[in-house]
């Protein structure tokens, strides 16, 4: 059996396929399109001027001004040469152009809400593609024929019946879900993270697990829409949990270890923290993952398994302050007690060392030493993050110069070699 002859736009293209009216359709749309383009460009480099965001003002012109003043132009050119030659052509351009308009703006809102996430892209321009495809299937008349077409490859499962139809339902449906779910998640995450009588970590923990059971949620609600019976996740569910049980533990014990080292707080964003010979600053906090940046700007990833079985050391888990200690050894000829002050002053003397009585800087007799007497500076200070080594270079270099003022001198091994005259005789 044919199918009968399509009656909407696409079938009047296809009758205007040799007619000239058709190039000149294709023509207007060009420069119209060219026009455009060009305009959105010079409003681009208007925007420093004005005062604007240069780079999201220039993303948003390209966005919505280049479509928005090709339908204008195109809308206008169609008004002018309807009546006088067939426009079939412009009358399928407008409302795709529209449609575009359309998803643009709801992009930029859903942005505005659930941040510009690579993530969210993706999904973003996952969810741009079916609508704007679907919109212009359905203006084409072309739709409904292609949905018979889809819901006729299937197949059954039990009493279930599964069709490629149905299969991209629940895509657009589940896309929809998640993005929602991402921006509600976002709207939550915003409000939990300004709650200033919260734990930092305390206040990471609730975002993720409050995303997490979003997600879920969104997943349990929109298969169900679409005619998918949720019960048959079972399967998929006792498959997981062999999966969990042979291959993917260390995977999940890293997310379980995440979300316990969330809850119990003994590691929080900012603390100076050595694991595993690593020594740096706690960057970022991931279910699966903690970002430690070291003091010579590399970040570590390290899997939050191993810093529930190793032995992390929290350089600032209770007070950021911490200690650095700055040995110096002088000779036994020195004044000792003038050595021990100008280190002292030395010491008192750097900006980013704490002077006050509860951290105290002084300076001790460590060890009497082979070639000279050792003695440690100690000074605290309350920004680890910056790093010692510089700290020690000027404290070394100010100690230095005091001492060579002052005349204290600094040891080097000494060696005495005795010679002793052999009287040789000759044999």
């Amino acid at each position: 059996m044919k199918n009968p002859p399509l009656e909407n736009l696409i079938a009047h293209l296809l009758h205007d396929s040799h007619q000239p009216e058709l190039l000149l359709q294709v023509a207007i749309l060009l420069i119209c399109g060219l026009a455009s383009w060009a305009i959105s460009k010079l409003v681009a480099g208007w925007l420093p001027r004005l005062h604007l965001q240069f780079d999201s003002g220039k993303r948003r012109v390209k966005a919505i001004g280049l479509p928005l003043l090709w339908l204008l132009f195109t809308d206008l050119a169609r008004g002018a040469l309807k009546g006088q030659h067939e426009i079939h052509l412009l009358n399928i351009a407008v409302p795709l152009l529209g449609a575009t308009i359309l998803l643009r703006l709801g992009i930029l809102v859903l942005r505005r809400f659930t941040g510009d996430r690579p993530a969210t892209r993706h999904w973003e321009r996952m969810l741009a593609w079916i609508i704007w495809i679907g919109f212009a299937l359905h203006i084409t008349g072309l739709l409904p024929q292609l949905a018979n077409l889809l819901d006729s490859i299937a197949f059954n499962a039990g009493d279930h019946r599964f069709s490629l139809l149905l299969l991209l339902e629940a895509i657009f449906v589940l896309t929809f879900a998640i993005l929602f779910a991402l921006w509600l998640s976002q709207l939550a995450e915003t409000g939990i993270m300004q709650a200033e009588g919260l734990d930092p970590s305390l206040r990471l923990a609730l975002a993720k697990t409050l995303r997490t059971l979003l997600l879920i949620l969104a997943v349990m609600v929109a298969l169900p829409a679409v005619g998918i019976d949720i019960t048959i996740l079972s399967v998929f569910g006792g498959a997981l949990g062999v999966g969990l049980g042979l291959g993917l533990q260390k995977i999940a014990s890293n997310y379980v270890s995440g979300f316990i080292i969330l809850l119990d707080r003994s590691v929080r964003p900012g603390d100076m923290i050595t694991v595993d010979s690593h020594y740096g600053e706690v960057r970022q906090l991931k279910t699966r993952y903690t970002v430690l940046r070291a003091l010579d700007g590399t970040e570590i990833i390290l899997p939050n398994e191993t810093l529930m079985t190793s032995t992390v050391v929290n350089h600032s888990f209770t007070q950021p302050e911490v200690t650095v200690q700055i040995p110096v050894q002088i000779s036994y000829e020195s004044d000792l007690e003038l050595a021990m002050q100008l280190m002292t002053e030395a010491g008192r003397a750097h900006p980013r060392v704490i002077r006050d009585d509860k951290f105290p800087v002084q300076t001790f007799v460590s060890e009497f030493a082979d070639n000279g007497i050792n003695l440690t500076l100690l000074v605290w200070i309350a920004d680890p993050d910056l790093g010692t080594m510089g700290l020690k270079s000027d404290i070394y270099l100010a100690v230095y110069r005091q001492f060579n003022v002052h005349g204290i001198g600094l040891p080097y091994p000494h060696r005495d070699v005795r010679v002793f005259n052999m009287n040789v005789t000759d044999s």
